[in-house]
């Protein structure tokens, strides 16, 4: 039985894209696929119980009956690190081990989800990533996200800390025209030190889109008409904050977008309607008027209402931008084609077999 353990140098890399989408191509070979994220940081309730969040979704797409407490032994609260820091911890490397044991009985291959980054998560509670890949006997994936001045630094620093247990990189999301010079300075430069370069994924619009339900939730919106449009996506963001001549040119070269206005900016509203719209996120707590609710009834066009101004309300979507959060089916079938695509995932199979 084989283990791989996906960690990144930096935050929101893509570790729960790459887990899912290998997980989905190893069974797609006819593996049996086991599932772990040993430390979790995106805490909710599954089966009466505190989990982490990725892991409970990663969980379900991969078709796994495991139980939640196995699938995620660990999550980072606010409690386990007041716990820890006084020295009052429970054993949550026995744990860790204990519920690995229980997913990977019988598996081929069991992946091992990070949390955070490999260098600067999980020691306070002993699940480092150098620990855990020692706990699970794991070997480690690396997601690089794109940073061409300090990339390679990471990697080292990641190198440092993992050893030999460090297999390779992959590098997400590389702009358009990025790749090959990429490719050509870092592979071999990574070759000479003992690590592969397993792929360079570009920057993907839709991975990198948010579903309207998503950004409801994130901004605590009301849905005024759409509620049933969750899963379409919102690939730009647009401000109408000029007059609607100005604001009817900008909208038609952004498609697939969602407009920020006032809610008494019907003229604005009517304009975004005119054009290749996802959604309206109306600020300030005014709710549209009988014409702008029936032209969006009539375009599909979801109308979502906020309490806070035009600007906070652009600085909390602007927070929600950069991370890629693999859920929906679109963007589920868009992750594996990517990686499918770009990732030599026959030489990542040598190498985790050898």
């Amino acid at each position: 039985m084989r283990t791989l353990y996906v960690g990144s140098t930096e935050a929101y890399a893509g570790k729960t894209m790459f887990t899912l989408s290998l997980g989905l191509h190893l069974k797609n070979m006819g593996k049996r696929v086991g599932y772990i994220k040993p430390l979790g940081l995106l805490a909710t309730r599954e089966q009466g119980a505190v989990a982490d969040e990725d892991a409970a979704y990663v969980r379900e797409i991969l078709g796994l009956d495991d139980s939640m407490e196995d699938v995620s032994p660990v999550v980072m609260t606010p409690e386990a690190l007041e716990q820890a820091m006084k020295g009052k911890a429970p054993d949550y490397a026995g744990r860790v081990r204990a519920a690995f044991d229980r997913v990977s009985s019988g598996k081929d291959v069991t992946l091992a989800g990070g949390g955070g980054t490999v260098l600067a998560t999980g020691a306070v509670l002993g699940l480092a990533a150098r620990q855990i890949a020692e706990i699970l006997d794991a070997k480690v994936l690396l997601i690089s996200k794109y940073n061409p001045d300090r990339g390679m630094d990471l990697i080292l620093a990641a190198r440092e800390l993992l050893g030999e247990r460090l297999m390779g990189v992959v590098v997400n999301p590389v702009p358009p025209g990025q790749g090959e010079r990429l490719r050509q300075l870092w592979e071999p430069y990574l070759r000479e030190r003992g690590l592969s370069l397993f792929g360079l994924v570009p920057r993907d619009i839709v991975l990198y889109a948010v579903s309207v339900g998503e950004l409801a939730e994130h901004l605590g919106a009301e849905f005024v008409y759409g509620s049933h449009k969750l899963e379409d996506l919102v690939e730009q963001f647009s401000v109408g904050a000029m007059h609607v001549e100005a604001a009817l040119a900008h909208f038609r070269r952004i498609p697939n977008k969602a407009v920020v206005t006032g809610g008494d900016r019907a003229d604005i509203q009517l304009a975004a309607l005119e054009t290749s719209t996802r959604c309206l996120v109306l600020t300030g707590g005014l709710r549209p008027n009988s014409v702008i609710l029936g032209r969006a009834e009539e375009k599909q066009v979801p109308v979502l209402l906020v309490r806070d101004d035009t600007l906070r309300t652009v600085e909390r979507i602007e927070h929600l931008l950069g991370r890629v959060r693999v859920r929906g089916s679109h963007k589920i079938a868009r992750a594996v084609e990517l990686v499918a695509k770009h990732l030599d995932l026959d030489a990542l199979w040598r190498e985790l077999e050898s």
